[in-house]
């Protein structure tokens, strides 16, 4: 049976507003962090470049490419820049590219370290999954799990992004001209560039262009929920306690639906993620009654209502979905596309914020090293040699989890239930000292080592330098 791990980085528009800057001159070089630079070469030549949505994948491939020296304007349509959500999960694949940027200690003041991961039975919380996490995230991966508020890891990428790049609001991309390239806005004014980036999110204007035609989203049946909880609501009740002593995730697993709680914001909100059918498939995000949707979960475990009975307000919104694109570059060679713009990712792997800043490292980290006009168009298809294999992997893998955690109580249920607690047993024996398998194909996909190599142990930078020794004719 397919593996299944849902964990989720959902975001509706929020609250956390920042201004945006100008870009200042770059720091002197001796004032930038150390990077390796194994075989990199000097690079001659700064590119105009236009990068479309200011989320997460824009900002942060906006830092890197400024940072490299380009010149990059990032073109956002709100009118303030924020980001919304609730908590989003960040693993070690992407946690080790945002702290060789400088950000460790901030990440570390707003994050939680979630310590294990339990996987629950609906009805009356039964633990049938569990997997250890805590500091052997980092020691079997090298780098830390965190678990943070959208919005603050928003905010601080713009504060990153904005000493590189100029952000520019209320410039909503009406038309995109791949020849040149340049962009058109809804105010008439067109601005030319060197290279456009599409990171413009599930209904990106800018895939439009690249596929030639409309391309809607699609939806999956599923609808989230989602809220956050001040923790000091939770801490009167005995019945929640034991949510604090060793902060990690929970799941609760059921027919059609499932709920995952975890703490951000160093373990002052509690956030809580519920999956349920959607009741209307075409809508995007809506202001949502709670009664509703705790009466979604009304059979589900006393604690877990409890916690569903503290959530003060909440929203809804159908998920949608694309196919995988075949390419993500304009034939023209001068628009391509990042992050949800060109692989949208279901919550259900809590890789969509990964997934997009692994792009960002791997497009920023090929564009540092430019040189000639002629090296854009291989260089960019290097990119997608390097992503799109890897992506549209994990774009596919979140659907499969879909299935999997929303089981109806039967022989399949059963069986997913029965893999689930083998790997328990096999990784509790393995933290008392046993020599153990490395419990491939469990259903607990947390619970498979190759797995979790494959998924954690990535490291965009190293890939960019194994392709750059392996190509390095593109400067021929």
């Amino acid at each position: 049976m397919s593996s299944l791990l849902s964990f989720f980085g959902l975001g509706k528009r929020s609250s956390v507003s920042v201004p945006a800057k100008e870009k200042p001159a770059a720091p002197r070089k001796s004032e930038e962090p150390k990077e390796k630079t194994d075989s990199k070469p000097s690079r001659a030549l700064s590119l105009d470049i236009i990068v479309i949505g200011a989320g997460i994948g824009g900002l942060s491939v906006a830092y890197l490419l400024g940072k490299a020296g380009h010149e990059v304007t990032v073109l956002e349509n709100a009118a303030q820049l924020s980001e919304v959500g609730a908590g989003i999960q960040l693993s070690p694949n992407v946690t080790r590219l945002l702290n060789r940027w400088g950000l460790k200690e901030k990440l570390e003041e707003i994050s939680v370290i979630p310590q294990e991961l339990t996987l629950r039975r609906y009805e009356n919380g039964e633990v049938v999954g569990w997997k250890r996490w805590g500091d052997m995230i980092e020691k079997d991966h090298g780098a830390p799990y965190y678990h943070i508020h959208r919005a603050d890891l928003h905010k601080l990428l713009v504060e990153t992004c904005e000493q590189y790049a100029t952000i520019r609001l209320n410039s909503r991309v009406t038309d995109i001209d791949t020849s040149k390239p340049s962009v058109t806005l809804a105010s008439g004014e067109v601005i030319s560039a060197d290279l456009v980036i599409g990171a413009d999110g599930l209904h990106s204007k800018a895939r439009d262009i690249v596929v030639g035609k409309k391309d809607n989203p699609q939806a999956t049946g599923d609808a989230a929920y989602r809220s956050t909880i001040p923790a000091e609501k939770m801490q009167d009740d005995p019945d929640l306690q034991w949510l604090f002593k060793e902060p990690g995730v929970n799941v609760w697993m059921g027919p059609g639906r499932h709920v995952v709680g975890y703490f951000i914001r160093n373990k002052k909100l509690y956030n809580v993620v519920m999956l349920v059918p959607a009741r209307d498939l075409d809508e995007n995000v809506k202001d949502a009654d709670v009664q509703v949707m705790r009466d979604d979960f009304k059979n589900f475990e006393p604690r877990l209502r409890k916690i569903l009975d503290l959530v003060p307000s909440t929203m809804v919104w159908a998920l949608k979905d694309r196919q995988p694109l075949d390419t993500w570059i304009h034939p023209e060679g001068r628009v391509c596309l990042l992050g949800d713009a060109c692989h949208p990712m279901l919550p259900y792997r809590a890789q969509g914020a990964a997934m997009a800043i692994e792009d960002a490292a791997v497009l920023g980290n090929l564009l540092s090293r430019i040189t000639s006009h002629d090296e854009l168009e291989s260089l960019l298809k290097g990119y997608q040699t390097l992503r799109h294999p890897r992506a549209t992997a994990t774009q596919t893998a979140s659907r499969l989890n879909q299935h999997i955690f929303h089981l109806p109580d039967g022989p399949k249920q059963e069986a997913r239930d029965s893999s689930m607690k083998e790997a328990m047993e096999v990784e509790r024996r393995e933290l008392n000292g046993e020599d153990i398998s490395n419990n491939a194909g469990s259903s607990n996909l947390w619970a498979d080592k190759e797995r979790n190599k494959v998924a954690f142990d990535y490291d965009a930078d190293e890939e960019v330098e194994k392709w750059w020794k392996q190509n390095n004719s593109v400067r021929a």
